[in-house]
């Protein structure tokens, strides 16, 4: 099996990006720009592709290469990530030590002490009530599960879309439901520096209007009940800036905008 690296960037003019972020597997980079071109190229030994198209989204920039991809497994990555050496290596044994795994997720520690990520502290199942911790970078996946199961990003969640976040943890989801095996371990593959932000621009009331978007995307049925216990969990975060009970009522409102 070989591994496949899945690079969503913008506005990058050079290969300066590969070394950057230690390319070391075949790759799809693609560079959402203010141009249409293709490139062909070899970086250490690795075939890379290149593809600068004329649009916006996170999600449209990831399908685009998922939709190419065609190794065995593939791993999402983002232009501020930087991986560790031998990271094929530690992917590819971890999928022959868990022959039963569609996906696993791995863990890319932040390097920002002000936006960390979440660690992963053990070897365990990934489940739907524990599944929206993981960022899209954490994944990797068998490409051939995914296409069978027709799993796509979503374009209206994430950087660049209509709602601000959580095209990742609706990946995932997706997955879940169509019954693909998901496994979280606590190696480490690479690190993010997280510096900015393509979305967060603090807890304002689109903040809440989107996260209720997402919940109701996730599931309509439960959508006020992850409403109402994202509003008491995280209330240290935003209380500043919100009440709980006007941090549900926005996200209540988001709900409802899904399914008109």
């Amino acid at each position: 099996m070989k591994v496949q690296t899945l690079i969503s960037a913008m506005h990058q003019n050079d290969e300066k990006i590969l070394s950057r972020m230690n390319i070391q597997t075949d790759s799809i980079l693609i560079n959402q720009s203010d141009r249409f071109n293709e490139k062909n190229l070899l970086f250490n030994g690795n075939k890379i592709n290149i593809l600068s198209f004329k649009e916006r989204g996170v999600g449209l920039s990831r399908n685009n290469a998922l939709m190419r991809s065609n190794r065995e497994i593939c791993i999402f990555a983002d232009e501020d990530l930087s991986y560790v050496d031998g990271y094929e290596d530690i992917i590819l044994k971890e999928f022959a030590d868990n022959p039963k795994a569609d996906l696993i997720l791995f863990n890319v520690p932040s390097t920002n002490e002000e936006r960390p990520t979440y660690l992963i502290p053990k070897k365990s199942r990934v489940r739907w009530y524990n599944s929206q911790r993981y960022g899209a970078v954490k994944i990797a996946v068998k490409t051939a599960k995914i296409k069978q199961a027709n799993i796509y990003f979503s374009l209206l969640f994430g950087g660049g879309a209509k709602y601000s976040a959580g095209e990742d943890s609706l990946f995932i989801s997706d997955c879940l439901k169509k019954g693909l095996k998901i496994y979280a371990n606590p190696e480490i593959i690479g690190y993010v520096n997280q510096v900015e932000s393509s979305w967060f621009e603090g807890y304002t009331e689109k903040y809440f209007f989107d996260k209720g978007a997402f919940f109701a995307t996730i599931s309509k049925r439960w959508s006020w009940f992850l409403c109402l216990q994202f509003s008491l969990r995280h209330r240290n975060l935003y209380s500043e800036n919100k009440s709980i009970i006007e941090a549900f009522k926005l996200m209540l409102a988001g709900t409802k905008e899904i399914g008109k």
